[in-house]
């Protein structure tokens, strides 16, 4: 009787959702027995829990190993686990409070519609917690260790209503964090073939990909040449720089909010707006400062502070070197790596232009020519830097 009244419940819960009678029949018994396991998971059961842990330790180690590739580390791990509780504290603060109300059931609802929502349940009506519960006591772990005032989280704009729902109740429960609650929503990203759909098999895992970008980072610097003199171990971390940067910079340098379209051939080409071709642009530099070293030329400011005149690229390169910090700024206040992204290209195509319209080496005036390494030096420290703050690191040689 009682799996039949929860069976009915959970199909009206579905339907209210948005899915058809059809869909909610066919989810809710699946529903149903996650239900029971995680009544089964908070009561301490022992084969749940061990079962649990197994599964957790799986799924964890290949966290670790894509993350490893991708060249991504955190300070802090939070885990459900160990928010779920803290956040059934907030509930029952909540409803001391009155910003939460308890039905008939036991569940638990905070009212948002004026704050243009609607209800939300917080709270089970066998007491078990939800996605919210959880990241309620997420919110509150986080200002404890680290005193927050602003958190940014980062997560995909198909999660826009769920923390449109955290944060106003953060808001309702008066934390002091409340208003520095940001949500970064970015856009899906599509394959030249379409979206990616889970249920058709289109997903494409990030393991896959990133070694598919470096089989393809490999394919196209031997078919450029672009590998002489380096020995075996050399040409591989090279493969795998070219690879994850296109790969990242692709990806980066479009609006986070706005849906992309991801092309793997084309984010590995050495022209146009790539991550290899401003990779390069630093290797030619770094090339540059090499040749400079091997001829003595000094290029410290002692050597060209007494420069007649600035040519016109030049000063175009030091107007864009200039624009740096104020380019950081603004990505900072707009939450978005594609202003980075965008000056990086930027800088590395306007030295292509003064290195093509201005000697170097054969530079007949000894300021000048100091003048011209010492930009050169400070475009690659420049662009190293920015490189590395999208987490991609440049060649010094290619």
């Amino acid at each position: 009787m009682r799996f039949d009244k929860e069976y009915k419940a959970e199909i009206q819960s579905l339907i209210d959702s948005g899915k058809t009678e059809e869909e909610a029949k066919k989810q809710a018994p699946i529903l149903l027995e996650a239900q029971e396991m995680l009544r089964k998971w908070e009561a301490g059961d022992p084969e749940t829990v061990a079962l649990w842990k197994q599964m957790n330790d799986w799924v964890y180690a290949g966290f670790e190993q894509t993350y490893a590739t991708m060249g991504v580390a955190f300070d802090r791990y939070y885990y459900e686990s160990d928010t779920y509780l803290l956040g059934k504290d907030i509930v029952a603060e909540g409803l001391e409070k009155g910003v939460f109300t308890q039905r008939a059931d036991g569940s638990v609802w905070v009212d948002l519609s004026d704050e243009g929502l609607d209800e939300k349940l917080v709270l089970r009506g066998d007491g078990t917690s939800v996605y919210i519960t959880q990241d309620m006591g997420t919110c509150d772990l986080k200002y404890r260790d680290y005193g927050i005032d602003k958190s940014v989280y980062v997560v995909g704009n198909e999660q826009d209503y769920h923390f449109d729902v955290l944060f106003k109740i953060m808001r309702k429960l008066g934390r002091p964090y409340g208003e520095g609650l940001y949500h970064l929503s970015y856009g899906m990203v599509d394959l030249p073939t379409g979206k990616m759909k889970s249920r058709e098999g289109t997903v494409v895992d990030a393991d896959d990909l990133m070694q598919e970008m470096i089989e393809t980072a490999r394919q196209h610097t031997e078919e450029l040449g672009k590998i002489d003199g380096f020995d075996a171990e050399q040409a591989e971390e090279l493969y795998r720089m070219l690879g994850l940067g296109a790969l990242k910079y692709f990806l980066l340098k479009v609006d986070p909010k706005k849906r992309m379209l991801f092309n793997p051939q084309e984010s590995i080409e050495f022209q146009g707006n790539t991550g290899p071709f401003i990779q390069y642009a630093h290797a030619r530099i770094a090339s540059i400062l090499r040749k400079a070293a091997q001829l003595g030329l000094s290029f410290e400011a002692a050597q060209w502070e007494n420069l007649a005149e600035v040519q016109e690229p030049e000063q175009r390169l030091i107007g864009l070197l200039n624009a740096y910090k104020k380019r950081l700024k603004q990505a900072g206040q707009e939450y978005s790596p594609a202003i980075i992204a965008q000056y990086l290209f930027d800088l590395a195509k306007e030295y292509n232009r003064f290195y093509a319209e201005l000697p170097i080496f054969s530079e007949e005036n000894p300021q000048a020519q100091a003048f011209r390494v010492a930009l050169s030096a400070q475009t690659a420290k420049t662009i190293r830097a920015g490189m590395q703050l999208l987490g991609i690191n440049v060649p010094e040689r290619m």
